[in-house]
């Protein structure tokens, strides 16, 4: 299995706060990933640091053999948990900024994913619903043909109707070459299209399984192991 992704002993500290505590890590090519773990785990730290938002205390990461830069940011399409589009352009402005500024970007995917939500192309973000806007970020990134797509909660915003939506253009808009890596709290909600999970707390992986394994082993589904593995 080829490796996209390589942490080594990656440590972020807050003074004396550890973040991220001398993590390991390694993300295939081609799979879709679940970053799952209560609050406070590190998630998002560790999703920073991957994209180069944050500087690692210690140790390493490696994006298809680069550390976090400019060339790995070419490659990563990425979905923070908060909008941080501006809310006075209009949508068709948006996609015009994200094909000038990403090589890879792909308008007729991201209107035509739009048209299938019924999504304006004229309308400002500062008229549509919180909702509404994240399934606008979230089209953008996924109209990207990247090596890598990191997602931090892009259906905890959304009514549970548009959800089974979202999955299907997460799944359908990615390459075989490509992983996503899910964060989200909504385990039950999208374990059904995941191939793997990393169960973090307190900053370090407690566990790195296929989806089959946790069934297979275990007995359990992903959102139930995951309940057993935090109760304490």
């Amino acid at each position: 299995m080829e490796t996209l992704a390589e942490i080594k002993g990656l440590t972020k500290s807050y003074g004396k706060t550890l973040a991220v505590n001398n993590m390991n890590l390694i993300i295939p090519r081609g799979k879709i990933i679940g970053l799952l773990g209560p609050n406070g785990s590190g998630k998002t730290t560790l999703i920073k640091m991957m994209n180069g938002l944050l500087t690692p205390t210690a140790g390493s990461i490696s994006i298809n053999g680069c550390a976090p830069g400019i060339t790995t940011k070419a490659r990563i399409a990425y979905l923070p948990e908060r909008t941080y589009l501006q809310d006075g352009m209009r949508v068709c402005d948006i996609v015009d900024y994200f094909s000038d500024f990403y090589k890879d970007f792909n308008r007729n995917t991201a209107f035509t994913m739009l048209q299938s939500l019924n999504i304006s192309f004229t309308a400002r973000l500062k008229t549509l619903s919180k909702g509404t806007k994240e399934k606008v970020q979230l089209i953008l990134v996924m109209s990207r043909n990247a090596d890598l797509y990191i997602l931090d909660e892009p259906i905890a915003g959304v009514d549970p109707a548009a959800r089974d939506y979202i999955l299907k253009t997460i799944i359908s808009n990615y390459n075989e070459n490509a992983s996503i890596l899910l964060s989200t709290h909504l385990i039950s909600d999208i374990e059904n299209v995941l191939d793997e999970v990393i169960f973090i707390r307190d900053g370090q992986v407690m566990a790195h399984l296929t989806v089959d394994q946790i069934r297979e082993e275990y007995g359990r589904s992903v959102d139930s192991y995951f309940r057993e593995v935090f109760a304490c």
